[in-house]
């Protein structure tokens, strides 16, 4: 069921994305040719007034075909024929509607809770090894080396990432106080391995549930770029990324573990959920990167192009941006070929 599930989310995150182009682009009176849910053979498909829409067989994709996407085709209404900002706005529409719905699917997660942990230090453990001239009860720990904490969890995120100290920013009787070269370490505390703060909680009103699910899809966002830096870094390899096979997997493991310790489908399924959420706004983050092919390569062009008519008077000619794309556009799946055979191979040991 899991894995059912796990293929039509990707399949909706990616029909979400293309629509986000669709509308927008619809809205700047750009002339698309076809939007596709799936990929394949159609299904169904009707033609409208100028676009084929189409249900295609594989759920797996979709696209929104503009015209003049990578060159200029002499129409007016087409894309590339479009000042910069309706096309920067049409290229950001995909990532947004991902960043929305992963917003929305946290939001509905969330409206079932009673309450948040919150950033206040409500208590210490007995035997707290590190409060002198360090946390105390009441304060309210605003950011880790720089980094905004928001609830509980985003403190035990970046102190896990932490060196042996750090420099830890709290509001205490009203006023921000920096704790510079804070050695603060988990201690085996009453038998338990932990930091030995307790966190308070908040009840969850109609505004609360709002501000928590904005924090929440903010942190994947953070998440995204942690994992990021830690690939640019080598903190970890190539072989720890996963594709969709590893993804779908994954999303299987989370639902079976979780309905075996909860004997609840609907706690696997909103624990599913969560993690399509994260998903669906990694994919919003790494598709605005700046690499040919995505979105964010395409705006990078835009901007390129600014700079060099303002400069030189000249802009890249629309087919050479095209090519650029399009060998993006291989590396890009052969990277796709590589992550899936290592999925496989890790699912088959």
């Amino acid at each position: 069921m899991y894995i059912v599930i796990a293929i039509i989310a990707f399949g909706v995150l990616i029909a979400i994305h293309e629509f986000g182009h669709f509308i927008v682009a619809k809205a700047c009176h750009v002339k698309v040719n076809e939007y596709s849910i799936g990929m394949g053979p159609a299904i169904l498909k009707k033609q409208g007034k100028e676009t084929l829409y189409a249900w295609r067989l594989l759920p797996i994709g979709g696209y929104c075909a503009m015209e003049g996407e990578d060159e200029d085709t002499g129409d007016e209404r087409a894309f590339t024929r479009q000042s910069a900002w309706k096309r920067v706005l049409i290229l950001v529409a995909g990532a947004g509607m991902n960043f929305l719905l992963g917003f929305l699917i946290v939001l509905v997660i969330f409206s079932s809770a009673d309450g948040f942990y919150t950033n206040e230090v409500t208590r210490l453990v007995d035997g707290f090894q590190y409060a002198d001239n360090g946390i105390a009860v009441g304060d309210e720990i605003l950011s880790i080396d720089g980094h905004r904490v928001f609830t509980s969890q985003d403190f035990l995120t970046y102190m896990s990432r932490a060196g042996d100290t750090v420099d830890m920013v709290v509001r205490r009787d009203g006023e921000k106080l920096t704790l510079r070269g804070y050695g603060l370490k988990p201690e085996t505390y009453n038998g338990v391995t932990q930091y030995g703060i307790g966190f308070g909680v908040t009840e969850a009103t109609a505004w609360r549930t709002l501000k928590y699910s904005a924090y929440t899809a903010y942190n994947f966002v953070r998440m995204v770029w942690m994992g990021l830096s830690d690939l640019v870094t080598g903190a970890v390899g190539l072989n720890e990324m996963s594709g969709v096979v590893g993804i779908v997997d994954v999303i299987n493991d989370v639902g079976q573990q979780t309905q075996a310790e909860t004997q609840s489908v609907w706690a696997a399924i909103e624990d599913v959920m969560y993690l399509v959420a994260f998903i669906a706004v990694n994919l919003a983050v790494m598709n605005l990167l700046p690499i040919p092919a995505l979105d964010g390569g395409r705006i990078f062009f835009i901007f390129i192009n600014l700079i060099a008519e303002k400069v030189f008077r000249k802009t890249i000619p629309a087919k050479y941006e095209g090519y650029v794309h399009a060998a993006g556009m291989v590396l890009l799946l052969g990277l796709m070929a590589v992550i899936l055979v290592s999925d496989i191979l890790k699912i088959v040991r």
